[in-house]
């Protein structure tokens, strides 16, 4: 993408979502390698879609077999998304005083999604990286989760401050996960989604089906 759209953008509210039902399912029941660095109290986070699920574990058919993704985060409660993103945007209040509630609640955007757009509180989001089979991290240019502000902008998918090694991985990651179906946050390399707003104005759909859940429960 030349031009980045955030979570902000008018462009993603204005997407209706029409809510299909699918339940939300434990990945740990599947082949997937689960980090356990984003776990919430209620262990929410291992939580996805069954359309999101299976759309991962198509994209690890795919890869090399020495290569396999490493799941961090899917579902997040929106209680908790409310917390990350009101944290966030009071830092970036501290440090540019000058900057309105507007210029704030976009930059915040960047990194942590607003908790009424959420696709993580729709259980349409994964955070995942790439691993060796035994689960040691492959270098992807930055650390999962690092903000625009620690990172240089590392954390943009396309960014060019980053090695050679890490662009081809991001290039691998990027590769299967499209093919899957997938669409990119393009401020966060590890961010991917499916069937929630920003993916349909990704993929041109006129609506998304995947819309805020209040809990991860199995139906």
């Amino acid at each position: 993408m030349n031009e980045i759209v955030l979570m902000s953008d008018p462009k993603i509210t204005a997407i209706p979502v029409v809510e299909c039902g699918e339940r939300l399912v434990d990945v740990r029941g599947s082949s997937l390698l689960v980090d356990a660095r984003k776990q919430d109290p209620d262990g929410a986070f291992v939580y996805l879609r069954e359309g999101v699920l299976e759309r991962l574990l198509k994209a690890q058919a795919t890869l090399p077999q020495s290569v396999r993704l490493l799941f961090v985060e899917g579902y997040r409660p929106p209680s908790l998304q409310r917390e990350y993103f009101e944290e966030y945007a009071s830092r970036l209040r501290t440090g540019n005083p000058e900057w309105s509630d507007e210029q704030i609640y976009s930059a915040a955007s960047r990194y942590v999604s607003p908790p009424d757009i959420a696709p993580h509180s729709a259980g349409a989001a994964v955070d995942l990286t790439l691993a060796t089979a035994d689960g040691h991290e492959l270098d992807l240019g930055t650390r999962m989760n690092a903000d625009p502000e620690e990172s240089e902008g590392a954390c943009y998918t396309h960014a060019t401050n980053i090695s050679t090694e890490a662009r081809a991985n991001r290039k691998l990651l990027g590769a299967v996960l499209t093919a899957a179906g997938l669409v990119n946050y393009p401020t966060e390399w590890w961010h991917w989604s499916f069937g929630d707003r920003y993916w349909a104005l990704a993929t041109g759909e006129t609506t998304a089906f995947y819309g805020p859940k209040e809990a991860a429960t199995r139906g």
